[in-house]
């Protein structure tokens, strides 16, 4: 799936800086041409602040600097012709051949600028490896840390090698005394003669890491080595990690020996800590070599436009997982077709795929429930306290559909009458795309955010004492989950620093995450509203302590119904409430709100007195159509799928190979023979 690119207007700071950068420069080119030395100063040191603002603060400008061909490069050099053509203009007729080694010295300095660039090009191209990996021990690819992080950044390096040479012109137009310009042009071509230096020792073939073939060859021989027989195959943009994510902890309690394969480079960092080897192969004839391996079987979370190359590969065979199961069309994608089999949650994905007509046959259809669920504890009955309400609202989605998501029809009715109960803690946790496609969604969310923030001030109430056990939790969870890499690492570096992980770190971080939970929980508040943005609490983390969910049709539902709370869904669509029930399934056993969110109050009374919920057996209903039963274990149905379809890949290949080994050679001598016929006559 394309990730979506927001529609944003260029910011006011930003535009005030371009007016700002845009008249240092006419005014520098004013008192050059004049000459006029405390404006050529001025105006030298206010573009000279503004640029390292622009690469401090303002990075988003330099892309559009470079679209208009005003580089750092472009800028730089203007800066510093202004300045000679002012020493020009401030020296008599006799002094030009003074200036001539400085103008000299100038080009010299830009040569080597792009010398270096160009090296620095060489060096990168050597550290970028066909293969990139985690939890794997790539120590014999000779990888080394990364060069320092200014030499591979043009224009960071050519604004500090180049401050030197700059200053020394502005001194020399102060005092007029052309030494300084020297000295600064002297100091700027060492700096640059240095970083060129650092980098070309860097193309020795003894500092070189691995090439392609070597990498290629090191990756052939692990497959062979690790002998892996499931693994999860991954694409997608930088905003769907989740997806893939969910999926982790059920892949390594599936059995085997599991591989997780992605096709992009800037998601190996955004995959979840986890002891399964991670493996990015971001060209398709490096995805082909699995075909040789011992994999068997690949799960697939998402489709994408990649998902079709890895489909090629005769020997594998692949089943469709889905990240989230819904009434929405996505649920039943005509994609789904195209693997071998479509593991859903329960009866009623299977009954979705068969009334949708895409293909799917109900053979291909294996029932495994939701693992990621198993640890969703149970309903415990009415809260003792303050009503906690989880409002999790979907994203916008491509279609513009009004019905997609609440927060811009209803979003801000249900959180003021909500926020109207002194009763109710409100968790608001938005989805991370809202506001991605549709700029309305993102205004509504951020003002809902505001009345949050509002409720909050007015409120008051006792704290839990302050503790150092969350600190303790966080320190711990992230020492277990965080590569401890240089800021300015890259990706080879990466590569080495994340090598086969120590053992028994997955049931580490499992205790962690667990303390964590807990810690942070007791840290808050219970009378206090909170906004769940961060990674950290998960959502399953989060319906373990809501007593209500409020959401749109979306996955959210569905995996909200394990712990058989109650659950209400926001009827954006236009569609009475009779016709909303039926068209979608999940909505069957739930509460249905209005945009002016005028049903919560009773939502929240059948809350506090489960007398008056009358939905309670009809959750129970749904739960088994749309995750399956309890027993046994979705985790265990899901590994007895992985064995069964591992099992099919098995025999798939030994009737390929009698095929290869009986048939082909007999077609063959068939086939000469009628050519020999042939001939003959």
């Amino acid at each position: 799936m394309p990730e979506p690119s927001p529609r944003r207007r260029l910011p006011a700071a930003s535009l005030l800086l371009l007016a700002v950068l845009a008249a240092a420069f006419v005014a520098q080119a004013v008192a050059a041409l004049r000459p006029h030395v405390p404006l050529l100063l001025a105006s030298t040191a206010v573009s000279l602040a503004v640029e390292g603002v622009l690469y401090r603060w303002q990075p988003g400008m330099l892309s559009l600097f470079a679209k208009t061909h005003a580089d750092i490069t472009v800028r730089h050099v203007l800066r510093d012709l202004l300045l000679v053509v002012g020493l020009l203009r401030l020296g008599e007729q006799h002094r030009e051949p003074q200036y001539a080694p400085l103008v000299a010295g100038l080009l010299a300095f830009y040569a080597l600028h792009c010398a270096v660039q160009a090296v620095s090009v060489l060096v990168r191209r050597t550290r970028t490896l066909p293969v990139l990996t985690r939890n794997i021990d790539a120590s014999a690819l000779r990888l080394s840390p990364a060069p320092a992080a200014l030499l591979r950044r043009p224009g960071h390096r050519l604004l500090l090698f180049g401050l030197p040479a700059t200053a020394g012109l502005t001194a020399t137009a102060v005092t007029d005394d052309a030494r300084c310009a020297a000295a600064g042009v002297a100091l700027a071509l060492l700096l640059t003669s240095a970083g060129l230096g650092a980098l070309l020792l860097r193309l020795l073939p003894g500092r070189r890491p691995a090439g392609e073939r070597e990498v290629l060859e090191w990756f052939d021989a692990w497959l062979a080595e690790y002998r892996p027989t499931v693994g999860l195959y991954f694409s997608g943009g930088p905003s769907s990690a989740y997806q893939a994510n969910m999926w982790l902890e059920p892949l390594a309690g599936a059995g085997g020996r599991p591989v997780i394969i992605l096709r992009e480079r800037f998601m190996v960092p955004r995959i979840a800590a986890t002891d399964i080897p991670v493996v990015c192969l971001p060209k398709v004839s490096t995805l082909m070599r699995l075909e040789h391996s011992a994999l068997q079987v690949l799960i697939h979370p998402s489709n994408s436009g990649k998902t079709s190359q890895v489909l090629r590969i005769p020997t594998i065979k692949h089943a469709f997982v889905n990240h989230g199961e819904s009434d929405k069309l996505s649920s039943c994608n005509p994609y789904a077709k195209a693997y071998d089999e479509v593991w859903v949650a329960g009866p009623a994905a299977r009954e979705r795929y068969a009334l949708a007509e895409v293909g799917v046959e109900d053979k291909d259809v294996v029932e495994i429930g939701r693992p990621q669920l198993d640890g969703v504890r149970p309903y415990a009955g009415p809260p003792a306290g303050p009503v906690t309400v989880l409002y999790a609202p979907t994203w916008e989605g491509w279609d513009g559909h009004p019905g997609n998501t609440s927060v811009i029809a209803a979003g801000e009715n249900l959180v003021r009458a909500l926020l109207a109960d002194p009763g109710v803690r409100l968790l608001y946790k938005p989805h991370p795309l809202t506001g991605s496609v549709e700029p309305r969604a993102g205004a509504a969310d951020r003002r809902i955010r505001e009345l949050i923030r509002a409720a909050n001030r007015e409120r008051s109430g006792p704290r839990p004492a302050p503790s150092d056990e969350l600190a303790r939790c966080t320190a711990e969870l992230d020492r277990l989950t965080r590569a401890v890499v240089r800021a300015g690492a890259d990706q080879a570096e990466r590569m080495l620093a994340q090598s086969a992980p120590e053992p028994g770190r997955a049931q580490a971080v499992a205790r962690a995450t667990a303390a964590w939970e807990e810690a942070y929980w007791a840290s808050l508040p219970e009378w206090e509203h909170q906004v769940v943005e961060d990674a950290r609490p998960a959502l399953y983390a989060c319906f373990n302590v809501a007593d209500v969910l409020i959401s749109d049709v979306s996955s959210v539902v569905s995996d909200f119904l394990a712990g058989g709370k109650p659950y209400a869904v926001a009827n954006t669509s236009g569609l009475s409430e009779e016709a909303f029930r039926a068209a979608f399934p999940t909505v069957a056993a739930a509460t249905v709100l209005t945009p002016d969110a005028a049903g919560v109050p009773a939502l929240l009374e059948s809350v506090r007195h489960p007398e008056k919920d009358e939905l309670a057996s009809a959750r129970a209903q749904l739960k088994l159509r749309l995750l399956g039963p309890a027993e046994p274990p979705s985790q265990r149905r899901f590994a007895g799928a992985v064995r069964a379809l591992c099992t099919a890949a098995g025999e798939h290949r030994a009737r390929t190979a009698h095929r290869l080994t009986t048939e082909v050679p007999g077609q063959r001598r068939e086939a000469a023979a009628r050519a020999g016929t042939g001939r003959r006559a």
